[in-house]
């Protein structure tokens, strides 16, 4: 067995937001053995705070995201598993789903857990992603 060594890890930040990781203390997403995982999306502003409409929430969550894949050379068409957190999904279920067709891709579709949650500091929805990272091609 070889001596596992650390390696540091690989961190992709989308443009214009590296303070806001920084302040908050995670990466917005690690490349790792040939998948991209992504931290959790929400619908935040530049400055951090909550987009108060919960349509608008979803969509920026989505944008966020797309951001953060397109900073490791991804689209949506590379994810293989969706986590969703939605804050009373009873009550929002309908408004977050009838987003997510815009964003999702056709089918074969990726994986998908959806959690019910209480608190989401703030926010009402949050989706974290694993992607598979482009293969290079051999020139």
């Amino acid at each position: 067995m070889k001596n596992a060594k650390h390696e540091k890890r690989d961190v992709v930040f989308p443009p214009g937001r590296q303070a806001l990781y920084e302040r908050n203390r995670y990466s917005p997403a690690v490349k790792s053995n040939g998948f991209l995982f992504v931290s959790g999306q929400v619908g935040s502003r530049e400055d951090g705070s909550p987009e108060p409409d919960l349509e608008s929430q979803v969509r920026l969550a989505f944008d966020n995201l797309n951001a953060v894949l397109k900073a490791a050379g991804c689209t949506f068409e590379d994810v293989v598993d969706v986590t969703v957190f939605i804050v009373d999904p009873e009550a929002n279920f309908e408004t977050v789903w009838k987003v997510v067709p815009d964003y999702w891709g056709d089918a074969p579709h990726p994986t998908l857990t959806g959690v019910g949650v209480t608190w989401l500091y703030g926010f009402k929805f949050e989706i974290k992603v694993i992607a598979k990272l482009p293969e290079l091609s051999e020139s």
